[in-house]
Formats: structure tokens, C-alpha cells, sequence
């Protein structure tokens, strides 16, 4: 009989675990990876002329809708509070889609509603990422799934469908009878519920009504397809919309089937017609190469390009030290770098010329624009720019600016560190 030491067996493990990595590395590097745009986007025409409008709509997949209005929820008590509201007026339908969803404070109240709400007739159709959920309660699942609640878990990973593990719906919607709509950086997770002053996350979410929540809707049903195999139809889902403003948005969702980046060519086409200022907040940010170089044109044509993103506080911190190996062009270009000092910096969004801005689930970086399923909103209005404008400047108040000779001048680990990073994502991505 063969005797298999404590010290081999260990060591055995460790490399089958290796291999499995490695194995996991190669496939996804493997995979074909699609051309996506990489020569500069020429235009004429700024976000404000009626061109861009027009282009966009084709770009997006979706047309610019009017008589939208749209409200700014700034912390968690007033994010969650006005969801839990809807949803506990809700009549016909609720559709709700997750990355994170965890914590007393905040699942459990949404598990309650949800639950309730299927329990008094409500069709309610819950999908949250399987990994952004792995720390959900099972108990707040089976309250829910014993309701009626059409529970589903985005892409369990399986060790025979290893790009399930990569690929991840990072969207974050909630739409109430077709009516009422929700979107922003805010997860259904306890980090958000505190208010900064008590160490809970930067971020910003929007309530939307109006002809646009049926877009909204549409996105949420095709990852329900994807995911159940289920069609949503119907005034329950698609009432006949009523106007409740002045504002025009449009919705574009994107995932990485079929080569559908919509969200990045958005942003790409937006950077092209800037021809005042570019503001971009974002809690990670690695974007790609020619991304980048889109953002220093926009500096060398006059462009003023401001970007904020987390500091010392940031959940990853690789991905900080990671993007800090990008910052020298754009430095040398001028566009100013902050990082946000009180708290996690959670906010996505772009605001250009005061007058276009997107909202939504996408971060500024590779993960968001080729692995992840996303969604943002759009918005043509200079009021609501100017909004934007204003919060977005009130932020960088708390935040420090990175010079070039700060950059240049971090410690030697810090460059270490980042580099080894940078490529080990470049080659994850």
C-alpha cells in the first residue's frame, strides 16, 4: 500500500490548483476577442446639435425619448427609502436586477417587501448576480421564492463553463408597475445604507418616470430571457407611458454576446463631441488604450477633462494602484486627476459641456465596457447637467489632486505593485 505524505498531498493540491488557474488564464486569453473601436472618432458636431442626438440613437440600438423626469437620491436612506416605497404601492409588477445584494440592514427590508408585494398579486421577478450575491442570506431567498417571487441567480460558475465565473450582470434597475424606474451605483447591500459621515459609500441614484422607464424595462428583459427563458409582456410591464417631464433620455445596455458594447461606444462617440468639458466619475478606472487616447485628444483640442475616482478608501485597492500606472499621459495632457479622500468613491457617470450626461451601472473600465452586462441612461438637458455639474464639483472639495509630480514621485511599491497589476488585469480582460 502506497503512503501519500500530509506534505505531498498539500503539494498536489496546490497543483492542480495552479494548473486550474493557469487553464483558466489561457481560456479566457484563448477566446476570440472582437474588434472593438480603435481609430479616433471624427466629428463635427457637439452633444447639443441635433446630429448628435440623432447618431446616438443609432449607435445605442435605442431611440431618444422625450417627457422624462428624473430625481437625484444622494444616500442610502433616501435611495432605499423611496424604493421600498414603490415597491410597497406596487399593483401589477416589479422587476428588479442586481450585482450585490447582502446585509440586515438592507436585504432584509427588500426580501420583506418583495415578498409582500408577491403575496397581494404582484408579479415580481428578482435577478441578482450569482457572485455579487454569494453572501445573501439563504433564508431571505426562500422567504421570498415561498412568496411567489421568481428568484433567479445570474451565472453560477461551473467548472465546465469556466467564462460564467467572468461574466457577471453588474446592472442595477428596479422598475415599478412600468412606471417608476431606478438606476445609479447603488447595490442593495448594507455599504450603502450609512450616511458618509458614518463611513458609507460616495455614490449617487436616480428615480425615473416617463416614456423612457418602458426602455428600462426592455433591458431588464432581455437578461430575464437570458437568465429564465421568460418574455415579459403586457400593460402589467409595458403600460401605456405617460408624460411626467421635459427632460430626453435614452437607455443603453450592454453585454459581451455577440459583440454588443454599446455602453463603450457611447462614451467614445460622447468624448468625440465634447467641445467645453468632460467630467467623469467613476469608482474604478482602467479603461483601455485607445480609451485613453480618446480622452487625451479631447485635452489637446481644448477640452477642459476633469476625473474623479476613490483614494485610500477604495474595497479594491489593486485596481487603484493598478489605474495610477495610466495617469501619465493623461497628466501631461492636462486633464486633471482627484481622488475622493472621506469615503469609498462609488459614482458612474460622465457629464459633457453641461449638457449630456449618462447615468447607470458602468465604470470606467474594461471589466464594465467588455466582460460585464450593464445599463446606463442618458440625458440631453442642460438643467439637469448643470445639476450634475454642481454635485459632481462639490465632490471634488473633498478630494485631493494628483499632479504630475506627485504621480511621478509615489513610492517605488506603489509603482511595483500597480505595474505587476496592470498587467495581470490587462491579461484577465
Amino acid at each position: 500500500m502506497i503512503k501519500i505524505s500530509l506534505k505531498m498531498a498539500i503539494l498536489a493540491v496546490l497543483g492542480l490548483l495552479a494548473l486550474y488557474l493557469l487553464g483558466t488564464i489561457l481560456f479566457f486569453n484563448a477566446t476570440p476577442k472582437e474588434i472593438r473601436v480603435k481609430e479616433p472618432i471624427r466629428i463635427t458636431y457637439s452633444v447639443s446639435d441635433p446630429e448628435f442626438r440623432r447618431v446616438s440613437g443609432i449607435i445605442a440600438g435605442r431611440p431618444w425619448v422625450d417627457g422624462n423626469h428624473i430625481e437625484i437620491l444622494r444616500s442610502g436612506e433616501d435611495v432605499f427609502g423611496s424604493m421600498l416605497a414603490d415597491i410597497r404601492e406596487a399593483e401589477n409588477s416589479i422587476t428588479k436586477e442586481t450585482f450585490v445584494f447582502y446585509g440586515d440592514k438592507v436585504a432584509n427590508p427588500f426580501s420583506e417587501a418583495l415578498a409582500e408585494a408577491a403575496r397581494r398579486g404582484v408579479r415580481v421577478h428578482f435577478l441578482m448576480d450569482y457572485i455579487g450575491s454569494v453572501l445573501a442570506s439563504g433564508d431571505k431567498l426562500e422567504t421570498m421564492r415561498d412568496a411567489g417571487v421568481d428568484v433567479e441567480r445570474w451565472r453560477k460558475p461551473s467548472w465546465y463553463q469556466i467564462a460564467r465565473f467572468n461574466h457577471r450582470t453588474h446592472r442595477k434597475l428596479l422598475v415599478v408597475d412600468g412606471r417608476s424606474a431606478y438606476t445609479g451605483g447603488v447595490n442593495t447591500a448594507d455599504p450603502w445604507m450609512p450616511d458618509i459621515d458614518d463611513g458609507g459609500y460616495k455614490d449617487y441614484h436616480f428615480r425615473i418616470t416617463g416614456p423612457v422607464v418602458n426602455d428600462i424595462q426592455g433591458a431588464f428583459s432581455e437578461n430575464w430571457v437570458s437568465s429564465r427563458g421568460e418574455l415579459l409582456v403586457g400593460e402589467k410591464y409595458y403600460p401605456v407611458p405617460d408624460t411626467t417631464g421635459t427632460v430626453s433620455m435614452q437607455v443603453t445596455s450592454s453585454h459581451p454576446r455577440e459583440g454588443q458594447k454599446r455602453v463603450r461606444k457611447m462614451l467614445l462617440h460622447a468624448i468625440a463631441s465634447a467641445s467645453e468639458s468632460i467630467r467623469i466619475g467613476s469608482a474604478y478606472f482602467f479603461p483601455d488604450n485607445d480609451f485613453l487616447d480618446a480622452l487625451v485628444e479631447a485635452a489637446h483640442r481644448g477640452v477642459d477633462v476633469t476625473i474623479l475616482t476613490p483614494g485610500d478608501n477604495i474595497d479594491q485597492n489593486y485596481v487603484r494602484r493598478a489605474s495610477h500606472t495610466l495617469w501619465g499621459d493623461l497628466l501631461e495632457a492636462g486633464i486633471r486627476m482627484f481622488e475622493y479622500q472621506p469615503v469609498m468613491y462609488h459614482a458612474k457617470l460622465m457629464i459633457v459641456d453641461d449638457y449630456f450626461v449618462t447615468i447607470g451601472s458602468t465604470n470606467f473600465d474594461n471589466r464594465s465596457f467588455r466582460l460585464n452586462d450593464e445599463a446606463n441612461v442618458n440625458i440631453l438637458d442642460r438643467a439637469f447637467a448643470e445639476k450634475m455639474a454642481g454635485e459632481f464639483d462639490n465632490d471634488l472639495l473633498n478630494s485631493l489632486r494628483i499632479e504630475y509630480e506627485d504621480w511621478q514621485g509615489r513610492p517605488l511599491r506603489h509603482k511595483i505593485h500597480g505595474w505587476l497589476t496592470a498587467r495581470t488585469i490587462g491579461a484577465y480582460l
